[in-house]
């Protein structure tokens, strides 16, 4: 059974759910509920974790997550949630480059951007630093919505970037540090365990 969370962050509340002791969704809310089940063990150590850890990374002192983490996906989706997870903060890549280091072409990228959008723990793994060909953030699993309180169960009106959905709202701002726009460079090697099926490698 799962539990669950609200924290009231910078970017709005967000809904954490944890089940069997790690942490398996945090979701964007319209609102803060009124009532909240109260969390019992296991999950309730690895949800005030992440709650102490969001809080620390959207006042700038944390840069990494530690909390045991469960998104539930598709082997395909799992490997790209995966490479997300090797993207440092600060900086950005493309669709293009995740392919590439799962080993598929790039006709690929309309696949992962899909996975991508599909992101059950956005923020810890961060969705955010991926971007299109062209720069712009096309894939978010916050939305792309214009509005702050952008629902990850909705979908949102493509090309409508809110601020709050770009690189530099979700990162915190840190004195005297400029997000670097470079795309990292990493392993191109498929993670243990993660598949590409076949519909990602004949994605347009």
């Amino acid at each position: 059974m799962a539990s669950r969370l609200v924290l009231h962050s910078v970017i709005g509340p967000l809904g954490l759910v944890a089940a069997d002791g790690a942490l398996t969704h945090i979701r964007f809310l319209e609102e803060a509920p009124q009532v909240v089940d109260p969390v019992e063990p296991p999950d309730a150590g690895v949800l005030e974790a992440t709650r102490t850890q969001l809080e620390e990374y959207f006042s700038g002192t944390r840069r990494t997550f530690d909390v045991p983490l469960a998104p539930r996906g598709s082997g395909f989706q799992r490997g790209v949630w995966a490479r997300l997870l090797e993207v440092p903060w600060g900086t950005t890549v493309s669709y293009g480059e995740i392919a590439r280091r799962l080993g598929l072409p790039p006709s690929s990228s309309r696949a992962v951007g899909s996975a991508n959008g599909s992101n059950p723990l956005p923020v810890i793994v961060p969705c955010h630093r991926v971007i299109g060909s062209n720069g712009l953030l096309t894939g978010y699993a916050g939305g792309l919505y214009p509005r702050s309180g952008c629902s990850a169960s909705r979908a949102c009106p493509p090309n409508a970037i809110s601020s709050r959905c770009s690189t530099e709202a979700v990162e915190p701002r840190v004195p005297g540090h400029r997000p670097a726009r470079p795309a990292y460079q990493g392993s191109r090697s498929v993670p243990p365990g993660a598949s590409a099926p076949a519909q990602a490698s004949s994605a347009g």
